[in-house]
């Protein structure tokens, strides 16, 4: 008999996603169109609440799996290079950055709440034009 499989360690889970940039968002990310990224597969659990803090509300029992709204802040921290203003607005991407995730654009995926997956293709087109 064999023994059971112990559960799986979601916080070694890691996705593989593909980060393509145009209409000059390259620029705002070391000037290459394409980037490979590994992420984690659920988002890293907060600090542990401090003691005025309700644990009940502050900090959820199960890790919440990754989405584009975690993704945006990853690129933020990780390998967005310069002008954060030209990348984000509040929370998210600024207006006139069209967010296609794999060829769909993300209006129809559900935005920031699209759950990633491995293997996804995650594309920022700015749309802005001076003139």
């Amino acid at each position: 008999m064999t023994p059971p499989t112990p559960p799986e360690n979601t916080s070694s889970k890691t996705l593989n996603l593909k980060l393509e940039f145009g209409g000059g968002m390259e620029l705002l990310f070391s000037n290459k169109r394409s980037h490979r990224v590994s992420i984690p597969a659920h988002v890293p659990a907060p600090p542990p609440p401090t003691a005025s803090a309700s644990p009940a509300t502050d900090r959820p029992d199960t890790p919440r799996p990754s989405d584009v709204n975690y993704l945006i802040h990853w690129m933020k921290e990780n390998i967005l290079t310069e002008r954060v203003e030209l990348f984000m607005e509040g929370d998210t991407v600024r207006p006139g950055i069209l967010v296609m995730i794999n060829d769909v654009d993300w209006e129809l995926e559900g935005e920031g709440e699209y759950v990633l997956k491995d293997g996804d293709e995650v594309v920022f087109i700015s749309t802005l034009h001076g003139g």
